[in-house]
């Protein structure tokens, strides 16, 4: 943004937008003082890794900005977890950002005890490292996993992640030319339901029972939005993103009542 020859970040403006959009205020406070820092100084700046529903509303609350290029990156095209990366205007920003984001393959003998997601972030974390410099988990089945993170922890997870569940693993960094990224299949589903209870449309989109996606639920193992889901009577949205772990994600298209009071959900199942 230009004004009077020098570029000015509007922050409290911007604040309230990105709160609105529904960013936590520390998380968009710690965005928009990178954006300044990298107008101010001319240099690149970059946040830890964000959620999707964050960095974009941060992108859309800072797409007015002409002297800002804003990109989010997470290591590969599908990535959910990005980083944000800022510079002023003339910047070259490429170099910098392909650096920005590294890829760990952790290796070890997991066929007779599979490790799935969660076992491999608990594993992460319980190394003392905070959940914001973490980004995709690529579960590998019994060959491991790979491991997007911040450039700054690689070579201590390298040192000091020794173990998922009773496996012992080695942590080698690989480039991200080496990573096995699965395409998404999704699978086009059309639901009537009585009402939008979280419970009622997740089962419907995965194919459970009602009972068993409620314990899910009340379990912590469903998301809605990359949060952890209130409870089973929650309502859905258009535009919601529901995970349920292990399972694959719900992207909610399209909702309409029908003549008969009724909802006609249209979600795409990803997984």
């Amino acid at each position: 943004m230009k004004a009077g020859g020098s570029s000015v970040l509007p922050k409290d403006k911007l604040l309230s937008q990105a709160m609105y959009g529904g960013v936590d205020k520390q998380v968009a406070t710690r965005v928009l003082d990178a954006a300044a820092s990298a107008l101010r100084n001319w240099e690149l700046m970059a946040t830890d890794f964000l959620t999707p529903p964050e960095y974009n509303v941060m992108l859309n609350v800072l797409e007015g900005l002409v002297d800002l290029q804003a990109i989010a990156w997470g290591g590969h095209e599908e990535a959910e977890r990005r980083r944000m990366f800022f510079a002023h205007d003339g910047v070259d920003m490429a170099t910098s950002v392909a650096v920005g984001v590294v890829a760990l393959e952790v290796g070890g003998q997991f066929l007779f005890d599979m490790a799935d997601h969660r076992d491999y972030l608990g594993s992460i974390l319980g190394t003392g490292i905070e959940r914001q410099k973490v980004g995709d988990i690529l579960v590998q089945g019994e060959r491991g996993a790979q491991v997007l993170c911040h450039p700054d922890i690689a070579d201590y997870l390298c040192t000091n992640l020794s173990s998922v569940r009773s496996v012992t693993v080695k942590v080698d960094q690989v480039p991200l030319t080496e990573l096995k990224v699965s395409p998404p299949i999704k699978k086009h589903v059309t639901s009537v339901e009585a009402s939008l209870r979280l419970d009622a449309i997740a089962s419907a989109g995965m194919g459970m029972s009602r009972s068993k996606m409620a314990d899910a639920i009340k379990s912590g193992m469903v998301f809605v939005n990359w949060r952890e889901a209130k409870g089973p009577s929650s309502e859905v949205k258009a535009s919601d993103v529901i995970t349920v772990r292990g399972k694959g994600r719900l992207e909610i298209l399209e909702i309409h009542e029908t003549k008969k009071e009724r909802y006609r959900v249209v979600m795409n199942r990803v997984q």
